[in-house]
């Protein structure tokens, strides 16, 4: 019995992180049919675990408009031990004033395992094409070696260890999907070099991506900044790298300790001046 309940137990839990991403695509209140419709699942079930999360203070419930939404329980979980930026909010305004400047959709991203994540998503103005049924959301991995985030995410560990993960990851590839192990590596330490990447976004998307790596504590794993669009003549991806930089640069302190990532060597300090 208790092992035909797990799976049961692992969806609901996965289904609660939906429902927080949910409300973290911009989207301030919902309904039970809302959700239910987004994520395809039955409105009876969907209502009791709205229900739930409402009880345990993750959800505010208009009693009169039957209107959900996240209480401030919902965000500052987990933030005391995230870096300050996140913890105060700065990347979180950071990513709502790019996507106003330009446009285009903008992800915050990290390593999960031997994938990137997006760990905050924004739709920008311009739709993108994927090959998921509701476009791109938080919560999407791919594969590192198969994005331009990824390319990134590898420049930051030591030589030996990205090494390691890029036999890994061509081992564990479909044959149609291998890659050639010495040009991706160029491509690695390319952008570690630089600090910046430019190539294919990933996450089901044939869309194109700029990222540009975070300042962090020796403490703290990297994590990615980036736009995702559609490549064309309007799109100047050097631009983008340099509004980026400027952007991360005036919002996010480098601390005294901070760590530089590239060249895929262990991390060393440098300081706020570099």
């Amino acid at each position: 019995m208790e092992s035909a309940t797990r799976p049961n137990k692992a969806k609901t839990a996965r289904r609660v992180i939906e429902i927080l991403e949910y409300f973290d695509e911009q989207k301030r209140q919902a309904t039970v049919m809302d959700i239910a419709r987004r994520y395809r699942c039955p409105q009876s079930s969907t209502s009791e675990l709205l229900a739930i999360m409402v009880e345990v203070g993750l959800l505010y419930k208009d009693p009169s408009m039957r209107y959900y939404m996240p209480t401030p329980r919902a965000a500052m979980l987990g933030s005391l031990f995230q870096p300050s930026a996140v913890r105060d909010g700065r990347l979180s305004m950071l990513t709502d004033r790019l996507v106003a400047q330009t446009g285009l959709g903008t992800a915050l991203m990290g390593m999960v395992g031997v994938n990137v994540q997006i760990f905050r998503w924004l739709t920008g103005t311009k739709p993108l094409a994927t090959t998921v049924p509701n476009g791109l959301s938080g919560g999407f991995q791919k594969r590192l070696c198969d994005s331009a985030a990824g390319w990134l995410l590898l420049s930051t560990l030591p030589a030996n260890r990205m090494e390691g993960m890029l036999r890994r990851l061509r081992a564990e590839a479909p044959d149609d999907s291998k890659f050639n192990h010495s040009e991706l590596l160029n491509n690695v330490q390319k952008c570690g070099r630089q600090g910046f990447a430019v190539g294919p976004a990933g996450f089901s998307a044939t869309a194109d991506m700029c990222a540009v790596l975070l300042p962090a504590e020796p403490d703290e794993r990297p994590m990615v900044l980036g736009f995702i669009y559609e490549p064309c003549d309007e799109i100047d991806p050097e631009a983008l790298i340099a509004l980026l930089q400027k952007s991360i640069h005036s919002v996010v302190d480098v601390p005294a300790n901070a760590v530089s990532f590239r060249g895929g060597e262990a991390p060393t300090p440098i300081s706020s001046a570099s």
